[in-house]
C-alpha cells in the first residue's frame, strides 16, 4: 500500500559512540540540560530506570511548537550500542499509526532509524524529526567534547 516507511541518518561523531549510548541509557534527563532550547523535559512514566519495558516521556520544541511523546523502550543492545523506542502516545501519532525509533552508536557512528506507518498517503516523511535528532546529537557531541 506504500504507507510504511523507513528513514535513516548515519553520520560520524568525533567522540566514541559508547558515550552517547551511556547517556541515553543512564542519564536521559541530562539531554534537556545539554540542549535546553530543543529538549525541555524527560521523565520516566513506568519503571524505575531506563531499561527494556520502561515507559519514558519527552517534551521538546520543534519548529516553534512544543511537542510531547511517550515511548516504550522495546530493546537495549549494549553490544551494538543501540536502543529501540516505540512511540505509544503524543504528537507524532497524529500523523503516523506506528512509529519506532532506533538509535545506534557503534564506534564513531551515530545512526538514527525511523520505522513508521503513515496515516494517509499525503502524510509527509518525518524528515523534520530526523533533522531534529541529528541537531540534538550534535549538541550532545559538542557537550561531550567539553568534558
Amino acid at each position: 500500500m506504500g504507507l510504511n516507511g523507513k528513514l535513516v541518518a548515519s553520520f560520524e561523531v568525533k567522540c566514541g559512540g559508547h558515550l552517547f549510548h551511556d547517556l541515553y541509557q543512564t542519564s536521559c534527563h541530562r539531554v534537556s540540560n545539554i540542549s535546553p532550547e530543543k529538549v525541555h523535559h524527560f521523565n520516566i512514566h513506568e519503571g524505575e530506570s531506563v531499561k527494556t519495558g520502561s515507559v519514558i516521556g519527552w517534551k521538546f520544541n520543534h519548529g516553534g511548537k512544543v511537542n510531547v511523546t511517550k515511548q516504550l523502550i522495546e530493546a537495549i543492545d549494549d553490544e551494538k550500542k543501540s536502543i529501540t523506542w516505540k512511540v505509544i502516545e503524543g504528537d507524532t501519532l497524529e500523523l503516523y499509526n506506528t512509529f519506532t525509533i532506533i538509535a545506534s552508536f557503534e564506534n564513531n557512528w551515530a545512526t538514527w532509524t525511523f520505522l513508521y506507518e503513515k496515516k494517509t498517503e499525503d502524510t509527509p516523511e518525518p524528515i523534520y524529526l530526523l533533522d531534529f535528532l541529528v541537531d540534538v546529537t550534535k549538541d550532545i557531541e559538542a557537550h561531550l567534547h567539553k568534558i
